[in-house]
C-alpha cells in the first residue's frame, strides 16, 4: 500500500512554504501581474534567504527517512510537489519567475558530466539571483519533441548552431540554457543532442520578450541562435552518451526524462491555483450570500465539487512524485497527473468565477488566476500529448503502437 501521511520533515516543508507564499507572494502578486515583471528587489532579497526554484533538487534528492539499514528513502520529488503547490497558491508567475536552475535543472542533473553539474548547478548561491532555463520548443516543434528543427554543425572543437526557440521561461535572463537541437532533421529524435549555452555567447539573442494573457509577471522569452558556436564541453553528457547509446536516441531521452520530473511540478502549480480560487470563492460565500435558498445550495454544490477534483489531482501528483522517488518508471503517471490537473484547474477557476460574478472581475484575485491557469494544459505538453503517452503504455503489453 502507498502511504501518504506526511513525515515531519514533508510537513515542515509544506508549512514553512505556505508562510512564504502568504506573506511574501501573494502580497507583490497582483501588483507583479500589472506592471508584467517581479521587481528585481524582491528577487534579490529572496535570493539571500536562499529561497531557489532548482526543480533538479526534486528529481533524487537523498533527504529522507530510513527504511532499511543506513540507507534513506529519497523524498525530493515529493518535496517538490508539496513546495510548490504552496508557492502556486501564493502566484504561479513569482513563482516561476524565483532565482535557480528552474527547468533546466533536471536534464543537467540527470544527464550531465559530473564537471557539468559542478560547472552549471554550482552557480546558484545566495550572493546574487541567476537563472537556468530549458529550451525545446520552436515555432513548427513543441508538443511533437521529436520534430525539432534547430540544427547542430559538428566542427572542431564543438558545434554550431541554428535556429529559434519560443516559450522559454526566463529565457531573456537566464545564465545558461538547455538548448535542443539536431545533427539531421531527416534523423528524427536519434539526431537530437542537447547542449548548455551560456549568456553572451556570440551569435546567441533574446529577441523578444512575449506579451501574455497570463502569467504576466513570468518572463517568457523567444531565443535566436545565428552560427552560435558551442564548445564540446557543453554537449550535455558529452560525446559518450550519445555513442553508448544504442537507439541513438539520447537527446530526445533527455527530453522525455526532464518530463517525468517535471510534469509533476506542473501538476502541483495547477493544484496551487485551483485551491487559491476554491478558498478565496468559499470564504466570499460563507460570509457574503444568505444561507438559505437555491443559489447557496447550487454554491455549495459547486465547491463540493470543486474540492473534491483538488483532492483527485493532488493524489495522482503524489503518486508519480512517489514513483520517481522510488525509481521506478512514472511517465504515464507523469502525463495523468498533469493533463488532469490542469483541465481540473481550468474548470474550478471558471466556476469560482460563474459563482463570483462581478465580483471576481475586473482586477480579482480569481479573475487573475483565471487568466493564468490557461497555460498549464498546454505547457510541458498539451493534454492531446499526455494522452498519447498514456495511450502508449496501456496497449504496450498488447504490443500495440499508437
Amino acid at each position: 500500500m502507498i502511504d501518504f501521511t506526511l513525515s515531519e520533515q514533508q510537513q515542515q516543508i509544506k508549512e514553512m512554504t505556505h508562510w512564504f507564499a502568504e506573506n511574501e507572494i501573494r502580497p507583490i502578486a497582483m501588483e507583479a501581474d500589472k506592471m508584467e515583471r517581479v521587481p528585481d528587489e524582491w528577487l534579490e532579497n529572496v535570493n539571500k534567504m536562499g529561497i531557489h526554484l532548482n526543480t533538479s533538487s526534486f528529481s533524487g534528492g537523498s533527504s529522507g527517512k530510513k527504511t532499511s539499514g543506513e540507507k534513506k528513502e529519497r523524498e525530493g520529488n515529493r518535496m517538490g510537489v508539496l513546495a510548490t503547490e504552496e508557492m502556486a497558491w501564493g502566484d504561479p508567475a513569482v513563482t516561476l519567475s524565483l532565482p535557480g536552475a528552474g527547468l533546466g535543472g533536471p536534464p543537467v542533473e540527470s544527464s550531465g558530466t559530473p564537471e557539468q553539474k559542478e560547472r552549471f548547478l554550482s552557480i546558484f548561491t545566495n550572493d546574487k539571483a541567476r537563472w537556468g532555463a530549458y529550451a525545446l520548443t520552436e515555432p513548427e516543434a513543441g508538443s511533437d519533441a521529436s520534430g525539432v528543427r534547430t540544427m547542430a554543425r559538428k566542427v572542431s572543437g564543438g558545434y554550431v548552431l541554428n535556429g529559434q526557440k519560443i516559450f522559454i521561461t526566463n529565457g531573456g535572463r537566464a545564465s545558461w540554457v538547455v538548448i535542443f537541437a539536431t545533427i539531421d532533421a531527416k534523423l528524427g529524435r536519434k539526431g537530437q543532442r542537447a547542449f548548455v549555452v551560456e549568456k553572451g555567447t556570440p551569435g546567441f539573442t533574446c529577441t523578444r520578450l512575449a506579451k501574455k494573457m497570463g502569467l504576466r509577471a513570468n518572463e517568457t522569452a523567444e531565443l535566436l541562435l545565428e552560427d552560435c558556436f558551442v564548445p564540446e564541453e557543453n554537449l550535455l553528457g558529452g560525446e559518450e552518451l550519445y555513442q553508448a547509446s544504442s537507439s541513438g536516441a539520447s537527446g530526445f531521452q533527455v527530453a522525455m526524462k526532464t518530463f517525468d520530473s517535471t510534469r509533476p511540478i506542473v501538476a502541483a502549480m495547477a493544484i496551487g491555483i485551483a485551491r487559491a480560487a476554491y478558498e478565496y470563492t468559499l470564504a466570499i460565500v460563507q460570509k457574503d450570500y444568505p444561507k438559505q435558498g437555491s443559489y447557496f445550495r447550487l454554491a455549495s454544490e459547486l465547491l463540493a465539487e470543486a474540492e473534491q477534483d483538488i483532492a483527485a489531482a493532488r493524489l495522482l501528483t503524489w503518486e508519480a512524485a512517489w514513483k520517481a522517488d522510488l525509481g521506478l518508471a512514472n511517465a504515464k503517471e507523469a502525463a495523468m497527473c498533469k493533463a488532469y490537473a490542469g483541465q481540473m484547474a481550468l474548470e474550478v477557476c471558471a466556476k469560482c468565477l460563474e459563482l463570483l460574478g462581478p465580483t471576481g472581475l475586473d482586477g480579482h484575485l480569481v479573475e487573475k488566476l483565471y487568466r493564468d491557469v490557461k497555460v498549464f494544459d498546454i505547457f510541458e505538453g498539451t493534454n492531446e500529448v499526455q494522452h498519447l503517452v498514456i495511450a502508449r503504455r496501456q496497449y504496450a503489453p498488447y504490443d500495440i503502437k499508437v
